[in-house]
């Protein structure tokens, strides 16, 4: 499979480390994290956080406020959700991403710093985001925010949790986002039984984490008949009603089939999805090496339907 990267991945392919997730490898994981420097982010973007109400029951969800200094108000905004294979990370792991994001499109960026599984499994993470969406919404006068141009997005977890987001959405019939953003998202727990999928070869997430991961979502075994709804975005067999999408994914990243059938059944159901597929790229490319071309390509076409989709009246023709 090597000589099969993406030749602006190849070195990068070589050295990424084949790990497989454990409960003792997560533990040693999250130490490390704690020692992460903080990142720099642009002087004109502020960076603060705040504790909004959680699930009824819950704790306090932290959310991270990304915003730049000379935003007009009231300005679109992205509730943004992190990946970690739903048993890592931090709202902190992309805040140079969200503050790049949130300069370069001229908008407000949310990012949700949710509760972990195994110890807070399905629903607990998903809730968390939903309560910092309403919050969002609910709070957009004193933020800043046009409460009508509310995107969600996150990637690889994140990502499959923007997809169970958007649904959750839908059917509370509370606050309706108008863009879903799906970068290699982590929507199927069903991929996780298949045999055909080698174990190791895939880079930053392979089976065997993609199995521990879902089993600690799930608080059970994956692909098991009675996994409830919401907790894997793929098990929903209605998807009519969604807002559109963006889905972007490589062919060498473990999710690259149920990412694919997911974006073909939400335009079966007249959802508008674009679909971007880089050949010979890994799971989290673009985060592990950023500075490839690839990479930066990949990111200006996400941000180009962001804007879109947050400014429709700069895409508009003019009449």
């Amino acid at each position: 499979m090597s000589s099969t990267f993406h030749p602006d991945l190849r070195r990068a392919a070589r050295f990424i480390p084949r790990v497989t997730l454990s409960p003792r490898l997560l533990s040693v994981m999250r130490l490390l994290m704690r020692f992460v420097p903080a990142q720099r982010v642009p002087r004109e973007v502020s960076v603060h956080d705040v504790m909004v109400p959680g699930p009824t029951g819950a704790p306090a969800v932290r959310v991270r406020i990304y915003r730049p200094a000379t935003l007009a108000r009231p300005a679109p905004a992205l509730l943004w959700i992190h990946g970690g294979g739903y048993v890592l990370g931090a709202a902190e792991m992309d805040d140079l991403l969200c503050a790049s994001n949130a300069l370069d499109l001229g908008i407000v960026i949310a990012s949700v710093d949710y509760r972990l599984a195994p110890a807070h499994p399905f629903p607990a993470p998903l809730e968390d985001c939903y309560a910092a969406l309403r919050w969002l919404s609910a709070q957009s006068s004193s933020l800043g925010v046009a409460p009508d141009r509310i995107a969600i997005g996150g990637a690889s977890a994140g990502g499959g949790l923007t997809a169970a987001l958007a649904q959750l959405a839908r059917d509370r019939e509370e606050v309706q986002p108008v863009f879903q953003l799906l970068i290699y998202p982590m929507l199927d727990d069903r991929t996780a039984t298949r045999t055909d999928i080698d174990g190791t070869n895939h880079r930053a997430w392979n089976q065997g984490s993609n199995v521990f991961g879902w089993t600690s979502y799930l608080g059970g075994a994956p692909g098991r008949p009675d996994v409830p709804a919401h907790a894997a975005a793929a098990r929903r067999e209605d998807l009519s009603g969604l807002p559109p999408a963006w889905m972007g994914v490589g062919t060498h990243d473990l999710f690259h089939d149920e990412d694919l059938a997911y974006a073909q059944r939400l335009k079966a159901c007249g959802v508008p999805c674009e679909v971007v597929v880089v050949p010979g790229a890994f799971h989290g490319f673009d985060l592990i090496s950023p500075d490839a071309v690839v990479s930066r390509d990949f990111r200006a076409g996400y941000l180009a339907a962001l804007r879109r989709a947050l400014f429709p009246e700069a895409s508009s023709p003019a009449g």
